[in-house]
């Protein structure tokens, strides 16, 4: 398998609860952008719209830290159970495109 294409033909069955929770932060999210678009368009002054800027990596880290938690609790721990030792080295090649 090459790396980078380990979900391409994959899927991820969500709990109603996990599905709102990742909903619900992406929305905010995309607000977040939203306003920082608006302040560059009102020429907001530059370090307050790093300030945003910084506020959005938070989220997207923290949306990350949820995903990754949810991916080891359920995909990785049904995949070893399996006996679908390829899901181990996926694992890493995301934890190390993460920690760039």
């Amino acid at each position: 398998m090459k790396e980078g294409n380990f979900c391409c033909h994959k899927t991820t069955e969500r709990s109603e609860k996990e599905y709102k929770s990742l909903m619900n932060r992406l929305s905010r999210i995309e607000g977040q952008i939203r306003g920082i678009k608006g302040m560059v368009e009102r020429n907001v002054y530059c370090t307050d719209i790093l300030i945003q800027v910084a506020a959005v990596n938070a989220a997207l880290n923290s949306f990350n830290k949820e995903l990754l938690a949810e991916h080891i609790r359920n995909c990785v721990v049904r995949d070893i159970r399996e006996g679908k030792d390829e899901t181990i080295e996926e694992l890493v090649v995301i934890l190390q495109k993460l920690m760039k």
